[in-house]
């Protein structure tokens, strides 16, 4: 028979999880951000770098618009919430990267819910989760050191 874990553990575990992306997400990006900041272009055409393919287009469209959506959702959720510096989140996602503070933002955001929103998953979501994240992984590694 399985036991079921703990609100508090469930919620130390989401933490986890998102520090991990968290850190990973900082060391991807910014590992790029270095090599392209020391070429001979350097800042001055990093925006225009963006639209240089449709590849390129797509993945910056993709992202400015999850950040606008996100932008959204931090704010709604800080005021519901009481999280502060919901501005220097979405400022640090501009600067440093969105997908470095966004799951910040969701570990301040569960330690104020806490164990009261804590929702257990299913067998088949942890399973599909669990094999996104191989994936998403393995994805990056592809791209950030092949």
């Amino acid at each position: 028979m399985s036991h079921p874990t703990s609100p508090a553990t469930q919620t130390r575990l989401l933490c986890i999880g998102y520090a991990v992306i968290a850190a990973v997400a900082l060391a991807a990006t910014w590992s790029q951000n270095v090599a392209y900041f020391h070429s001979p272009t350097g800042l001055l055409t990093f925006w225009s770098d963006t639209k240089v393919n449709p590849a390129s287009r797509s993945i910056t469209v993709d992202i400015v618009l999850f950040f606008l959506a996100a932008a959204i959702f931090m704010v709604v959720e800080a005021r519901k919430h009481a999280i502060p510096y919901v501005w220097a989140y979405l400022l640090g996602g501009a600067l440093i990267a969105i997908s470095v503070t966004f799951p910040l933002f969701l570990i301040a955001r569960q330690l104020r819910v806490g164990p009261s929103e804590t929702t257990r998953l299913g067998a088949v979501d942890a399973t599909i989760l669990a094999v996104l994240s191989v994936l998403t992984i393995a994805f990056v590694i592809w791209v950030d050191v092949a």
